[in-house]
């Protein structure tokens, strides 16, 4: 993502009519949330936001009381990136793919435990959605990350997973973990092997998180459509592409109206799920 960054900042910084100063970009909510970013943020283009599906489409029914509403707060000017997931697990789990696995989850409820970089997270809410989905129950132990999750997933202290592919794939790779299944809508050319969730028996599941550019929402409509027009010519480069793909992630560039449309049916998902298993930010 750093690389990314860097081009985009230097893209959007060296056209004519705009900007009138550097772009910044940040990435991710800093400690006083999204409340800080449109407080400090002008409304010109010059200052952009890194998001990602949690804290623009789950954060919100995680907290009741979080003071601003993402999806207003910001404008849409462009998914970047799909980054894959995919369901892993501990060799000693009893199951070798996702029909083995339901099976074996109906006949012991609650009984397999599964990791998550911590409560609503995506780790936490791909699983979520697939409990929803395949009628199961597995037990969630949440971590302060995923890097500790990965440590006890690999111990065998938990035994699965649904993390991002950049962070299993060595693991898998070097057969420490066991790959189930992909989440996204198609296979990934780093796992051609692993079936999609889909592809496994879980009909209609498809998750992928993504990193998406965000302006401030009072931002003038010719300078979002500037922005994207930019961003869009720095996903032309091969070298881009390739350097995602190696990273376990697909580069996107839609439209800001694709993008926009994406998040709002997102978030509608997310408040049935996280409504429905009493999820709770912590």
């Amino acid at each position: 993502m750093k690389t990314i960054l860097f081009l985009l900042a230097l893209t959007v910084g060296t056209a004519n009519a705009f900007p009138t100063k550097p772009v910044k970009i940040i990435v991710a909510f800093p400690p006083g949330g999204g409340t800080d970013i449109v407080a400090r943020a002008d409304a010109y283009g010059h200052t952009l936001f890194m998001a990602t599906m949690g804290n623009m489409t789950a954060n919100q029914h995680l907290d009741p009381k979080m003071a601003v509403d993402p999806l207003r707060a910001f404008a849409p000017i462009t998914k970047v990136v799909d980054v894959h997931f995919v369901f892993m697990a501990n060799p000693a789990l009893p199951a070798d793919n996702v029909k083995e696995l339901i099976e074996a989850a109906k006949k012991r409820p609650g009984e397999i435990h599964y990791s998550s970089s911590g409560p609503g997270g995506a780790p936490h809410l791909a699983m979520e959605l697939f409990k929803r989905q395949a009628g199961i129950n597995v037990t969630h132990v949440p971590y302060k990350g995923s890097g500790p999750g990965m440590t006890d997933l690999l111990g065998g202290r938990v035994l699965m997973t649904m993390d991002s592919l950049l962070q299993g794939l060595p693991q898998i790779k070097a057969g420490k973990l066991k790959a189930l299944a992909v989440l996204g809508p198609k296979r990934s050319s780093l796992l051609p092997d692993v079936p999609t969730m889909a592809e496994a028996g879980v009909s209609g599941y498809a998750l992928t998180n993504w990193f998406g550019l965000l302006a401030p929402a009072a931002t003038p409509k010719d300078v979002l459509s500037k922005l994207n027009a930019d961003v869009l010519q720095v996903f032309k480069l091969s070298e881009i592409k390739t350097r995602i793909s190696e990273m376990g992630a697909d580069v996107v560039g839609n439209s800001a109206e694709e993008f926009g449309a994406a998040m709002r049916a997102e978030s509608a998902q997310w408040a049935d799920i996280i409504k429905s298993a009493n999820i709770k930010a912590e």
